[in-house]
């Protein structure tokens, strides 16, 4: 009986840019092409398209995306919540800050009034 071999070299994973991804959904929305043709023009399995259509259709009507935004209008969504996040943590800090600084000089004031 012969014993099968496996390859060592594993498949790796292809990933798509958004642009990318909302040109393949777009053929399918926009330009009426069923899932099964797009897919070959564009060299991805259907999965891949169903996914990318469902996701530009949610994102169309206004809908955030769970994974990364294909649309320009959503990619700005997100890097200005992120941005709003950051600054909503800047702002914590320097509340601390502040307020460490404002108790460490009242008790240094009133340390002089006693001595």
């Amino acid at each position: 009986m012969l014993a099968m071999k496996r390859c060592p070299m594993t498949k790796q994973r292809r990933t798509f840019s958004p642009e990318f991804k909302q040109q393949a959904a777009c053929l399918v929305l926009d330009q009426g092409y069923r899932y099964t043709e797009a897919s070959r023009s564009v060299d991805v399995g259907e999965s891949v398209s169903r996914r990318g259509v469902q996701q530009l259709q949610l994102e169309r009507q206004g809908v955030t995306p769970q994974g990364k935004a294909i649309t320009p209008d959503q990619q700005r969504i997100e890097e200005f919540e992120a941005r709003i996040e950051r600054l909503e943590r800047e702002k914590a800090i320097l509340k601390k800050a502040t307020a460490l600084l404002m108790s460490d000089g009242t008790t240094q004031s009133r340390a002089r009034v006693v001595h």
